[in-house]
């Protein structure tokens, strides 16, 4: 019997308004059923490499009035938002796919351009009412993820990938990894410090966990790796 797709089988791309890293390809990174949500000036990078987005979403201070309405014409569905208003766009295009039961978000063009914006769309991870969906940022052969306590992550890729933890909510305490040059068995990551940056994968998949704290992920694929 064929099964018949959910909402919350599907995953969402969101192509925010940052800087796209140039060997970012969006278009390989689609499947077939991904929700693709643009966030104010990422449509007009979806629009450069004739990909139409599902939903458009923000207050539209980075596309202009044609642009929108040529992506509407298009079959876009539009979220228009007022420009005072308490939340990026990039927030407002997580909450929507969140409201439509993905079950994981990638997210594109979150980094660069400003420190500020970039801050803020690394730290939107740590939100508490994403805590429950999976999110990825993207950026070229960078992978950011955030991760929780009481958990074991598996983090996929090749030996010679380079693997950052960095806490980001105070200590990590009763970290333990395995699949790493530098494992730990019951550590700490001290909030502010450097230890957990720059390690190196030993294997196709490395594990973490730890009991307290929060850490954010950054997985760099080694290209010398990826082309062999």
């Amino acid at each position: 019997m064929q099964q018949t797709e959910t909402a919350g089988d599907r995953r969402a791309v969101i192509v925010a308004n940052g800087v796209m890293a140039a060997d970012t390809d969006l278009k390989s990174l689609l499947r077939a059923d991904d929700l693709v949500i643009a966030a104010d000036g990422g449509g007009r990078y979806c629009v450069q490499i004739g990909c139409t987005p599902n939903i458009l979403i923000g207050d539209f201070d980075s596309l202009s009035a044609p642009e929108v309405e040529e992506l509407e014409e298009s079959g876009t569905e539009v979220y228009r938002h007022p420009m005072r208003k308490e939340e990026t766009d990039l927030e407002l295009a997580v909450d929507l796919a969140i409201h439509k039961e993905v079950r994981e978000i990638l997210i594109l063009g979150a980094l660069g351009g400003r420190w500020d914006q970039t801050l803020a769309n690394l730290l939107l991870l740590g939100h508490q009412r994403f805590s429950e969906t999976r999110i990825r940022l993207l950026d070229g052969n960078h992978e950011i993820t955030l991760l929780l306590p009481h958990a074991a992550h598996v983090i996929f890729g090749s030996p010679g990938d380079t693997v950052s933890l960095i806490p980001v909510s105070g200590n990590a305490h009763g970290v333990t990894t395995s699949g790493l040059e530098y494992p730990m068995q019951t550590g700490r990551l001290p909030f502010g410090a450097t230890l957990g940056v720059s390690n190196t994968m030993t294997a196709t998949e490395a594990t973490v966990s730890f009991q307290s704290g929060l850490l954010i992920c950054i997985v760099i694929n080694n290209p010398e790796r990826m082309e062999t």
